[in-house]
């Protein structure tokens, strides 16, 4: 295989021929052992597999595409004709510019795609027609899913994703003969690299008890509680399914209101506490607020039985004791993310119902209350997917954490999987430090009662947004609620839409401040003012369609949290001394972040 800067060949050649031999070797030896991980645990009945009715409902999903092209000749004809013909224009191209003519390229990946901006991609003819001829098939069956008739909306929905999903696992990116870096890297260190690779395939295959713990970050440079998760503050309360932090001030005077934070309990608390920096937490307690945090227990098989109720009546509801015995306040300002604001629209539902009035604000930080337009995670929400996860929860009473990070991985593959493959198992190298995909890696399980009702409940059957949803014995009608409410949704979100989080505004009886940050779920939420990142748009009430509220909304630079800030400071500005942890009436149980955020998958 040759390789040239402007088509001069200059050859791919083994640097040692017998170092490299040797190297081959020892990649087999720790391939072999990378096996051994996986096997051994399956042998021995640890892990059941699910392999099969993975690639059975993929299979099932695509022929149903399939028998629309091939039910009639003439559709077949059509199908090929469009394949052949983007070839037939490459293959016409190449030849121009094999016989040194001027020829612009058949098809460009989209600029925001990473994976070729090695300059071989398009200066080596050979690697610049793999790379078209690629993103040819590629484009090719996205559109034959595409136009498919006769699909109903689910199914196409769930073809276009394991579409993309072949098509990204095939890139030509992802393998050493086909990649121009990986195999200079390989033929420069005689297979060096492989043998690293496979090194930690064997380690990530180990660690994952038989599946692959994909490494999205040096795992050695974190620890919770010495460099993340370190605002100070104290545990004042537990139970069996969470803990109550309550945060140290650092003002002399605070808000008289509290602030009690709701977080998902699919990932871990300290997204919002990642350092000092980008700590959301902290500079809470730098504007005044008395912070309380909910730290969701990382669960095991005793609480199988723990529902949706149950993290209402003894998370929620709990945690809003523990605030009025803290501080002495009947009321807090709530705030709910993900799931975890999800639950707290539940809470809010449960108490317009019960009269109750402690949550006198709630904010919400891209969450869903109308799951319809819900984004690609409704690929794996359908009665049979559902049931097959019910079967897997009922064997240990939880679903492990790592299914549903593969899962969240899975909706931006190109950016979450395959780099890490790439770098971690062909190139050998450690991946950067970076505390976000640490944290992202840091999964926790979910009880098997608590997740069934939230995939049925809300992605299958969206009961919350129709008023069908029961909890403690109560019918739900979000729109009882009239308490103000910040509706925080991310541009770019692939896990909660902005257009899902719009459509759920309709839903609360109150006055709703709907504002759309840019980036994702992550990064449009954790953008610290000091960073002066990014932007956010505001718009007044959340009506209409919300391409007309996009069209019309005012956008301002940097990050939406002093916006918020003044918003929720507006609602209660009467302040009070600065109240210690505990309020000398709850006796401190341990430091911050506490024992149940150290619980490891």
């Amino acid at each position: 295989m040759e390789s040239g800067t402007d088509d001069t060949n200059l050859p791919y050649l083994v640097k040692d021929p017998e170092v490299f031999a040797q190297n081959l070797a020892r990649v087999i030896e720790e391939a072999g052992k990378a096996m051994a991980a996986y096997s051994e645990p399956r042998e021995k009945g640890e892990i059941q597999s699910d392999l099969a009715d993975t690639i059975a409902e993929i299979i099932k999903t695509l022929s149903r595409v399939g028998e629309y092209w091939l039910s009639d000749p003439q559709r077949t004809f059509e199908a090929q004709m469009r394949l052949w013909s983007g070839f037939m224009e490459l293959w016409g191209a190449s030849m121009r510019r094999m016989l040194g003519e001027a020829s612009s390229p058949t098809i460009e990946p989209d600029p925001r795609d990473k994976r070729f901006q090695d300059p071989e991609w398009q200066k080596n003819q050979f690697f610049d027609f793999l790379k078209q001829a690629y993103l040819i098939t590629s484009q090719w069956a996205e559109t034959m899913v595409a136009d498919a008739a006769d699909l109903d909306e689910h199914t196409r929905h769930k073809a276009d994703f394991y579409v993309k999903q072949i098509a990204n696992a095939l890139s030509p990116t992802n393998f050493i003969l086909t990649n121009p870096e990986l195999l200079r890297e390989t033929l420069d260190s005689n297979g060096e690299n492989l043998v690293r690779g496979m090194h930690m395939l064997a380690e990530d295959i180990k660690a994952g008890g038989g599946d692959l713990r994909l490494r999205q970050s040096d795992p050695t440079k974190f620890k919770v509680g010495e460099n993340l998760a370190t605002t100070p503050g104290k545990v004042i309360f537990q139970n069996d399914i969470c803990q109550v932090l309550q945060y140290t001030p650092t003002t002399d005077e605070v808000l008289k209101r509290p602030l009690l934070i709701v977080p998902p309990w699919i990932n871990k608390f300290y997204i919002l506490d990642l350092n000092a920096d980008k700590s959301f937490i902290r500079w809470a307690v730098g504007e005044g607020h008395t912070v309380f945090v909910i730290s969701w227990v990382n669960p095991d098989q005793r609480l199988a039985r723990k529902s949706f109720e149950h993290y209402m009546l003894e998370g929620v509801l709990e945690a809003l004791k523990v605030v009025e015995q803290a501080t002495g306040e009947k009321q807090v300002n709530a705030v709910g993310y993900c799931v975890g604001g999800t639950l707290l629209a539940v809470t809010l539902a449960y108490l317009a119902a019960k009269k109750d009035k402690r949550i006198a604000s709630a904010t919400f930080f891209t969450t869903q209350i109308d799951f319809t337009h819900a984004g690609d995670l409704k690929v794996f929400v359908d009665e049979e997917q559902i049931e097959a996860v019910e079967r897997r929860m009922a064997e240990r009473g939880y679903l492990e954490g790592r299914r549903m990070a593969n899962a969240f991985n899975l909706l931006r593959s190109n950016d979450l999987i395959w780099p890490y493959v790439v770098n971690n198992y062909l190139k050998g190298r450690e991946p950067f430090p970076f505390d976000l995909l640490y944290w992202n890696s840091d999964a926790t399980r979910m009880p098997a009662a608590n997740h069934s009702f939230y995939l049925r409940n809300c992605y299958l059957e969206n009961n919350l947004s129709q008023k069908r949803m029961v909890v403690g014995g109560v019918t739900l009608d979000l729109s009882k609620s009239k308490v103000p409410i910040f509706n925080l949704a991310a541009r770019e979100d692939h896990i909660a839409p902005a257009k899902s989080v719009f459509l759920g505004c309709t839903s609360f009886g109150g006055p709703v401040e709907y504002v759309m940050a840019g980036s994702g779920h992550i990064a449009g939420v954790v953008n610290p003012p000091s960073r002066n990142k990014y932007q956010y748009w505001t718009g007044g009430k959340p009506t209409g369609s919300f391409e007309s509220w996009v069209g019309k909304a005012k956008e301002t630079p940097g990050s939406w949290w002093p916006y918020w800030q003044q918003w929720v400071s507006g609602l209660a500005g009467e302040k009070v001394k600065a109240r210690k942890p505990g309020g000398g009436k709850l006796k401190p149980i341990e430091d911050a972040p506490g024992s149940y955020v150290r619980m490891r998958d």
